[in-house]
């Protein structure tokens, strides 16, 4: 691997306007950002509709956009399951009249990746596994039209699923948005070994560290980088072995905003001084 761009998502500065997030993203050192384009749990941007035009006219370099849904509860594993990405029947409709919006905004930025969990991705010979995958190909074919890369963030289903899926539909515009700790949180597997099945359609990288739920049912705990089970060293190297040659951006959702930045700073330090060596 070579020095790749560090960045930062905007939703873990917890920063609600343009200036804000220029502001700390030289303050914590992030040369990229991925940007959320605003629902309950990420963003409200002061700008409102002219977020697209604030962000062209700051010249920030932005990596990914992203997007979440209103209604999904983060409070447990399971009110996620039932409430995550496109996982309700009752609400895909919504849910992909807002993907296109998205898809919009970010072609008007021109960035070419928007990431999203796309929810609990059903087994083979699950009833509603049929629907779901017809619903990622509507939303991967509306992001294709625009040129732009869905990436499924990963951790809500095992990488064996999750390969299996994108064997199956088989579309250049769905790919990876691929979170490690994702990987321990959900107890969804080895991250490392993950990066290894998923490698080929890796298209952005987040990185987050955590520890492994203590009971079935229950989350894993955030950590700040270098502090989880993650492995950064071993994680940076199964990135090298697949060629990836995209940003590393740090995510960090615990906090007030004063920890997260000095957490976000301490992370992005010690990836350059893994990656370099100094």
């Amino acid at each position: 691997m070579g020095i790749p761009e560090i960045g930062v998502c905007s939703w873990s500065l917890k920063v609600t306007s343009v200036p804000e997030l220029r502001r700390l993203m030289k303050d914590v050192g992030a040369a990229v950002t991925q940007v959320a384009l605003g629902d309950p749990n990420h963003a409200t941007w002061k700008e409102g509709p002219g977020i697209v035009k604030a962000l062209r006219a700051s010249h920030l370099e932005i990596s990914a956009t992203m997007i979440g849904y209103p209604g999904e509860d983060y409070a447990t594993p399971e009110t996620i399951r039932r409430t995550g990405g496109f996982g309700d029947p009752a609400t895909r409709k919504e849910r992909l009249e807002m993907f296109r919006r998205a898809v919009d905004m970010t072609a008007e930025l021109g960035v070419k990746v928007l990431a999203s969990h796309a929810g609990f991705i059903p087994e083979p010979g699950h009833p509603d596994r049929g629907s779901f995958l017809d619903c990622l190909y509507e939303a991967a074919e509306a992001a294709a039209r625009k040129g732009i890369t869905f990436a499924l963030e990963t951790g809500q289903e095992a990488a064996e699923l999750l390969r299996r899926t994108l064997d199956e539909l088989a579309l250049e515009s769905l790919k990876v948005n691929f979170d490690p700790a994702n990987m321990i949180l959900y107890d969804m597997g080895d991250p490392i070994h993950a990066v290894e099945i998923l490698g080929p359609d890796i298209a952005h990288v987040h990185v987050m560290d955590a520890l492994a739920p203590k009971a079935p049912g229950t989350w894993g705990e955030e950590v700040p980088l270098g502090q989880g089970e993650v492995g950064m060293s071993e994680f940076l190297e199964a990135l090298a072995a697949i060629d990836y040659s995209g940003p590393l951006v740090v995510e960090r959702e615990v906090g007030d905003q004063a920890a997260r930045v000095e957490d976000i700073r301490g992370g992005i330090q010690l990836l350059r001084k893994l990656i370099t060596g100094a």
